[in-house]
């Protein structure tokens, strides 16, 4: 039996429809029973599997709420980012005083930075057993989106597994959507296990990114499940943006660093295991890896599976994954749900404390790949505040995985804003990686091995392989006229490239931006 399993029923490999003894309700009946001030767990990591018609219904009870001068906000759980129709919708209304872990919501981000909601960043693999602990008080109601549930409580997620197996057992009550929009064959890939609370637990078994240890099905004890509201629409996961001149040469740079590693003996033959972060970039270094003919077929273990990955399985060059989302576009899903029998065995979604978790990373020997908004001249890495005040989005999975890494790489552009502002900086505004965690940085510009070296020279190499030649100049100085110490900072000027582009709207004034256009 899976560890720490809560499963009713064995043996099921796909969702059997019966007669469901749980009442059907329209989602605005559904948002009656969420009150005011109640903590809320949603089912979605990204769009994926998120839900959609009962938070869009909050929403809308949220706004007549507030017309008629009542109160009405509650605390939001998901298994990470979501959409339009959770975290825009509910942030458009004003109707979250509480959110964590991970979010990507422009209204949500306003409402947070003017101090309107509290927002608690986390590393995503420390979701499930928080909320299990109680660390956050007891959960209200959890709204999860299913392609189906069996009147014994066997619940077969749909796009994303993420968190939504704790808030279905940690919930006083349980709102299901049943979406009509996916494949009730994605069940096939899920592999569902709760680990139980510390000091309980044992190894997690999983030696190779495919192994199984679990159920396709989530369980919930059905005297908890209130209704079912019937939906029949897909995720709203927008497709990458076509990769940019930028995102090619880093990712040709990230292909030349592990060719490099291969060639050293440092990687085996037969490769390790990558972990790829969510957006642009990363989509392009994927597509990059795959197009690279001495790049080995190669397996993920990641917490997304995204686009350019869709790709590289029907070519064989992606031999397999491990996640715990299809973040997929409409196309690149219906794709995956029209070959399943391919598909399929090809792919493993897990919850999110499970392939995120560290101990599993360590052990696979995952080579690690994320974004960042700034480093640096001595490797440290800020993911999340744009010049350490404002929050962005989050830290993600990306200290799961960094931290922990066989390879840990970041990888950002030289510069923003059209070279108004440098991502290699003298201080960093913020610390999400630090020093210890970084170990190689790639930008358009260069590779800067970090391994090995001390902060003198991790700057150095910094500087020259990573920043944009327009502010090296500034940086070397930086460095060479600072106090000496073991970490050399002038602490009266190592913020003067953020203060500049305060006032001035670009770090370094005297640039001729014309060079970055």
């Amino acid at each position: 039996m899976p560890i720490g399993s809560n499963t009713i029923l064995e043996g099921a490999q796909s969702p059997v429809s019966v007669a469901r003894p749980f009442p059907i309700m329209t989602a605005a009946e559904a948002a009656e029973h969420v009150f005011n001030g109640a903590t809320v767990g949603f089912s979605g990591f990204t769009p994926a599997g998120a839900a959609k018609a009962v938070p869009r219904a909050i929403a809308e009870r949220a706004k007549a709420l507030h017309a008629e001068g009542k109160s009405f906000q509650i605390r939001v759980l998901t298994g990470a980012s979501t959409g339009k129709n959770l975290d825009e919708a509910l942030g458009a209304a004003e109707a979250i005083s509480w959110r964590a872990p991970y979010q990507s919501s422009k209204a949500l981000r306003k409402q947070m930075n003017s101090g309107k909601m509290q927002f608690v960043d986390m590393h995503l693999s420390h979701v499930p057993q928080t909320v299990a602990e109680g660390f956050f008080g007891p959960m209200d109601i959890a709204v999860v989106e299913a392609t189906d549930v069996t009147p014994d409580g066997r619940v077969y997620l749909s796009s994303s597994i993420g968190a939504s197996p704790t808030y279905l057992r940690c919930a006083e009550k349980v709102i299901i959507e049943i979406n009509r929009a996916h494949s009730p064959r994605v069940s096939e890939m899920a592999d569902i296990t709760i680990l139980p609370n510390p000091p309980h637990r044992s190894p997690i078994p999983i030696f190779h990114a495919l192994e199984r240890i679990g159920w396709p099905f989530a369980s919930v004890d059905p005297k908890k499940v209130i209704g079912i509201v019937e939906t029949d629409e897909p995720d709203d996961v927008a497709p990458f943006a076509p990769a940019d001149e930028t995102s090619n040469r880093i990712a040709s740079n990230v292909v030349a660093f592990l060719l490099d590693e291969m060639r050293a003996g440092r990687i085996p033959p037969q490769f390790l295991p990558l972990q790829s972060g969510v957006g642009n970039i990363a989509n392009a270094v994927m597509a990059g890896l795959g197009e690279s003919e001495d790049i080995p077929p190669f397996l993920m273990y990641s917490e997304v599976f995204q686009d350019a990955l869709v790709d590289l399985m029907e070519r064989g060059q992606l031999r397999g994954a491990s996640a715990t989302s299809l973040t997929l576009s409409p196309e690149k899903l219906r794709r995956v749900y029209d070959n399943m029998d391919f598909f399929g065995p090809r792919i493993v979604l897990r919850p999110q404390e499970i392939s995120n978790n560290p101990g599993v990373v360590r052990r696979l020997g995952v080579i690690t790949t994320n974004t960042a908004l700034e480093i640096d001249i001595y490797g440290h890495a800020n993911s999340t505040h744009v010049s350490g005040t404002q929050m962005m989005n989050g830290i993600g999975g990306s200290g799961d995985f960094t931290r922990n890494a066989y390879l840990s790489i970041f990888m950002c552009p030289s510069f923003a804003k059209d070279g108004r502002i440098s991502t290699i900086v003298p201080m960093a505004t913020h610390v999400d990686h630090n020093e210890h965690s970084v170990q190689v940085v790639i930008t358009e510009q260069g590779i800067a091995d970090l391994r090995g070296k001390g902060p003198i020279e991790r700057a150095r190499t910094l500087i020259n392989h990573c920043a944009h030649p327009a502010y090296r100049e500034y940086l070397t100085r930086y460095l060479e006229d600072s106090p000496q110490g073991h970490i050399r900072h002038d602490l009266r000027k190592c913020f003067e490239m953020h203060l500049n582009l305060m006032e001035s709207g670009q770090m370094l004034p005297d640039i001729d931006l014309k060079q970055f256009v």
